[in-house]
């Protein structure tokens, strides 16, 4: 690590540096303290007596070589303040590999050198991500399924991995986003609020254990992207508050101190912050190979506090810029996402290009919209029917992903299934509707956990999925449902090749408010899909339009089959149209919150005559 460029914030290795590292002499350990009096190491092998660290940097470094020192050591720096009223106070290492399981909260000495990847193959390819299927189940992994064995109900990360992968796979997911891994001190916080920002959390093992998980992943052809929270840290006095007995990873003003969850804001004007959220990103996507990092609360960032009226922050919007570009030039291939609620233009525009430089942004225009709108009455949805086309006004101004995530199912808000409009029979063929307009709508796709079981039970970090509602016939329909959606999403091109293209997506039909339907074209290529929705609780509807340059139409899916717990009889036969001068007329059957996505075909396939053998 160059130490000119960490104080600059233009470091990406500073992990390499900091914290408990091994050399040929034993355990070197560093840490920045740059305003204290007098720091000391105290570990587990040397009956935790202070050991005094020397001061190596006039930036406020200090180390100290233990040459006994072994891997899965306990240890703390014991930080003395300048205050001479202030008292000493044990904290741990910001930079360190591995932490005790709360409560308790010593660093760990982790060799990370052990583990030997096996996917070398996926890490060559996963690459232009932009025009391949993206389908991500988001997931909290000590509540996705609990351990009966264990007290707190954990897996660890090398016990879940096979049953997790196996369950993606099955289910037609191509990416999972694990819920922040980071070593946190509250189960309620579900990892957003971190003590620990280089620790994975001990609650399902070690390091190694989540390496391991990751390349099971990866040998399966699963991505994995790791939610990660570069505004703010927990507020306990052991970790990164006041860590030096003054505010170095914190802004000073009061005002800006705490964020809105209770936690403290980091400053990102210092170069030191930076470089330490840059060098954590860098760690997870280059130690764990994790294939992309979903950035929390972005509008934090750029505006103060999240709040528009108060202007935007130039340093964070600097820092962001700067992490971007960097961990893009170091990993080319991997995801950025922003989770941001802003109308901050160019947020997925490269930083040589005036933007922030991520990759996707959260659509949350879309998923507010969505929600709204299925949560209506069906009568009132004619009133409300530019609510599910205004998303597409806006879609070509950045690389959005569709998120129904965590937080819509969380806090009152009721689960997807739940918010839909109507009776528990009725909720089941309009959240059926809702998934297939959205892997219709342009944009990669993300899923919390449960949404394929059409869960009705708010989700807590407390208890596992309910596993046990595919018992029941309309919750087991509507599970494989959701899979034949999810693989359908797989394998078609026209769903996801030309997401950000102009011709990747036109409305066919998104003028018949009063009966609430609408008709969408996918395109890549030759591939040519039909989406047809109908969102309202009338009787069957008689739906004539017209498409050029289309002999017929083969049914892929329909909402409403029986196999689904609808009432149409599933056929995929080949719908044919009459000819006219615009295009070949068709007229199809649209039950009440029904939709049908269907083939287009150039052209009709010629049945070849049956050979009959001669006897």
């Amino acid at each position: 690590m160059d130490i000119h460029q960490f104080f600059l914030g233009n470091a990406f290795d500073a992990h390499t540096y900091f914290g408990a590292h091994f050399t040929e002499d034993g355990v070197v350990f560093r840490t920045l303290a740059p305003n204290a009096k007098a720091v000391d190491l105290i570990w587990e092998g040397g009956d935790w007596e202070p050991i005094p660290m020397k001061r190596i940097h006039d930036g406020g470094i200090y180390e100290v070589l233990v040459p006994d020192a072994i891997p899965g050591q306990m240890y703390k720096y014991r930080i003395t303040p300048q205050n001479p009223d202030g008292e000493s106070i044990d904290h741990c290492d910001p930079y360190g590999f591995g932490m005790e399981l709360r409560p308790n909260n010593a660093s760990i000495i982790r060799d990370l050198t052990t583990f030997t990847f096996h996917d070398k193959k996926w890490m060559q390819r996963r690459g232009s991500h932009h025009q391949k299927p993206v389908n991500i189940y988001e997931v909290h992994l000590g509540s996705w399924h609990t351990n009966p064995d264990d007290p707190n109900g954990w897996y660890t990360y090398a016990e879940i991995a096979p049953k997790l992968v196996d369950y993606v796979k099955k289910t037609g997911y191509n990416y999972i986003e694990f819920m922040p891994l980071s070593e946190h001190p509250a189960d309620c916080s579900w990892g957003y609020q971190n003590t620990g920002f280089f620790s994975p959390t001990s609650r399902y093992g070690t390091a190694q254990q989540l390496m391991e998980l990751i390349d099971t992943c990866h040998r399966a052809g699963i991505g994995v992207i790791l939610d990660f929270v570069p505004v703010h840290f927990a507020v306990d006095g052991y970790a990164l508050n006041h860590y030096d007995g003054t505010t170095l990873y914190e802004y000073p003003e009061k005002e800006d101190n705490y964020s809105e969850w209770g936690s403290c804001n980091f400053i990102h004007a210092r170069g030191e912050v930076c470089s330490f959220l840059q060098s954590c990103a860098n760690y997870w996507l280059s130690v764990f190979h994790f294939d992309g990092l979903r950035m929390d609360a972005v509008s934090r960032l750029i505006y103060w506090g999240g709040d528009s009226n108060r202007g935007t922050n130039p340093a964070s919007i600097h820092f962001l810029k700067r992490m971007n570009q960097g961990l893009h030039q170091l990993h080319p291939d991997s995801m950025l996402i922003a989770e941001d609620s802003t109308n901050y233009e160019g947020v997925t525009c490269p930083v040589e290009y005036g933007g922030l430089g991520f990759d996707y942004k959260w659509d949350m225009g879309w998923m507010n919209d969505t929600l709204n709108y299925f949560k209506q009455y069906p009568w009132e949805r004619k009133n409300e029917y530019h609510k599910l086309t205004f998303s597409m006004m806006y879609f070509p101004n950045e690389y959005y992903l569709l998120p129904l995530s965590h937080d819509e199912n969380v806090h009152g808000k009721a689960t997807i299934a739940q918010k839909m409009f109507g009776d528990y029979e009725q909720k089941f063929p309009q959240a059926r509707l809702l998934y297939m307009y959205m892997y219709a709508h342009p944009g990669k796709k993300l899923l919390f956990m449960g949404s394929e079981l059409g869960q009705l039970r708010e989700w807590t970090e407390q208890q596992q999925q309910d596993w046990d509602i595919l018992k029941y016939p309309i919750h087991d329909a509507f599970f494989h449902y959701m899979t034949e959606l999810n693989k359908l999403y797989l394998k078609e091109p026209a769903l996801s090749a030309d997401d950000y293209a102009p011709d990747g997506f036109r409305w066919v039909d998104c003028h018949q408010e009063q009966r609430c339907i609408y008709a969408i074209e996918r395109r890549a290529g030759d591939s040519r899909l039909l989406i047809l929705l109908h969102m309202s609780d009338e009787g069957t509807q008689h739906y004539t339009f017209t498409l050029q340059d289309c002999a017929g139409l083969k049914p892929l899916l329909h909402t409403d089959w029986e196999r689904f717990h609808g009432n149409t009889k599933e056929s995929k036969a080949i719908l044919k149209g009459d000819v006219t001068r615009d295009g070949t007329q068709f007229t199809v059957d649209l039950p009440p919150f029904g939709g049908i996505l269907l083939r287009i075909l150039p052209e009709l396939p010629v049945r070849k005559p049956r050979t009959v053998k001669k006897a």
